[in-house]
């Protein structure tokens, strides 16, 4: 009676443990189905700018930071309309990679910067950007003020070299809208309102894809502009 007792818990086991096993095929069947629908959240699926924001969408564009001919794919997988352009400068503040987005609505140029940068860009535009102008401004933004991607310096004139040094960064000073709305940093960042509630929505929309993100929150020397560039700050960047 015990032996036969005993081949039953024996078999009773075997038949958890199977059942377990199914289980489990079962559950990783249906997230591989699931993160294919949903490739912004798998870490593995080739990166597209155009899908939504998800866990893995600030991994890959990170990954880019080291690698150029990759980030020209994916603009060029994503549909982003751009220009290479021919290597500058010499020394500390030689710009091998010097991209132009074509589309964006930038002012008084297109600005020239690192295909990082520009695949961050074009991210934050659409998810961030236009999002928040839809929401908050009543209206789509048609031009974006910035005030340069490159200048061969030091950080503060003295520290390290800046990211601005391999047109790695840009700055952004104010935004306008499709009716005729300008939200300026310097004068709109510490009103109370709509267009304060804006800047801070496209500020922490850019923490999301930049590897720093700097504000008048930061110092005074981001008074007027929004500091974004793609910098490896490590697993979640540095945003102030």
């Amino acid at each position: 009676m015990t032996m036969r007792f005993s081949r039953q818990l024996d078999q009773f086991g075997k038949d958890r443990m199977v059942l377990g096993l199914l289980l489990l095929a079962g559950l990783l069947l249906a997230a591989r189905a699931w993160l294919a629908d949903h490739p912004q959240h798998d870490p593995w699926a080739p990166l597209d700018l155009n899908d939504p924001p998800g866990w893995a969408t600030q991994r890959k564009l990170a990954s880019l930071r080291s690698d150029p001919d990759e980030c020209r794919a994916v603009l060029e997988r994503s549909g982003v309309a751009f220009a290479v352009l021919e290597p500058a400068g010499e020394g500390t503040c030689r710009r091998a990679d010097r991209t132009q987005l074509r589309d964006a609505p930038f002012s008084p140029a297109r600005p020239v910067t690192t295909c990082p940068v520009a695949a961050a860009v074009q991210v934050w535009l659409t998810q961030a950007v236009q999002p928040a102008a839809a929401e908050l401004l009543g209206s789509p933004i048609v031009r974006i003020e910035h005030l340069g991607t490159f200048s061969c310096r030091r950080i503060g004139g003295g520290g390290n070299w800046s990211e601005h040094a391999t047109g790695n960064a840009i700055d952004i000073a104010a935004f306008v809208t499709d009716d005729g709305q300008r939200v300026s940093v310097l004068r709109d960042w510490e009103r109370e309102g709509t267009d304060a509630e804006f800047l801070r929505n496209v500020r922490d929309g850019a923490c999301d894809v930049f590897g720093t993100v700097l504000s008048p929150d930061y110092n005074a020397a981001h008074a007027d502009h929004l500091h974004l560039d793609q910098a490896a700050r490590g697993l979640g960047g540095f945003c102030r």
